[in-house]
């Protein structure tokens, strides 16, 4: 793969979004080309955060690219990440480039720590709230196989799921005539 090349996204209905991605056993040059690939998928598409389930990679990493006006920003790969604090509440609108079209308010914890391993393979700790706590919280779902989606009730994801069935057709056509698809973003506060 070469680097900085940005990938194709899958879209919600591929299997790859639903399935537990596998740990990174070593971060090697090749998930480092990954993680270039989907730095450069995300900024392509605007986004501040994508996994690498969304470009067909089932693996544990992540990256965003957040900030925001209470906080740093924060540009960073997350490989094998774990959440292992969370504490408080918070409701805010997300949406997902493999969803695109689709918006809903979603429950999120308001703080999370996270502990992951760098680009290098360095492990590091990232505490976060405002944005980059709901970013990494949503990237982490996607390593999961969990979507935005499922954290909604039966009636709004229902809703959702007939706007998407309605919208996917125009969508498909209007990505197939662009090169790559889109990354992932789960806040309306940024630029998608």
């Amino acid at each position: 793969m070469a680097s900085n090349e940005a990938l194709p996204l899958r879209f919600y209905g591929d299997p790859v979004l639903r399935r537990k991605a596998e740990a990174v056993p070593a971060v090697t040059d090749e998930v480092r080309a990954l993680i270039e690939s989907m730095f450069a998928t995300m900024y392509t598409e605007e986004g501040v955060g994508l996994a690498a389930p969304q470009v067909g990679r089932s693996l544990r990493v992540f990256v965003v690219d957040v900030e925001d006006e209470d906080n740093p920003r924060v540009k960073q790969a997350f490989v094998n990440p774990t959440i292992v604090e969370r504490s408080g509440e918070v409701v805010g609108e997300e949406g997902c480039l493999s969803i695109p079209g689709i918006r809903a308010d979603v429950k999120r914890y308001a703080r999370v720590v996270v502990e992951a391993l760098d680009a290098d393979g360095k492990p590091f700790r990232q505490e976060a709230e405002g944005l980059l706590a709901r970013a990494l919280q949503h990237e982490n779902d996607h390593l999961d196989g969990i979507l935005f989606l499922d954290r909604l009730g039966p009636i709004t994801r229902r809703l959702l799921e007939a706007k998407w069935k309605r919208v996917r057709p125009d969508e498909a056509a209007s990505s197939a005539s662009r090169s790559p698809a889109r990354g992932d973003t789960p806040d309306s506060a940024t630029s998608r």
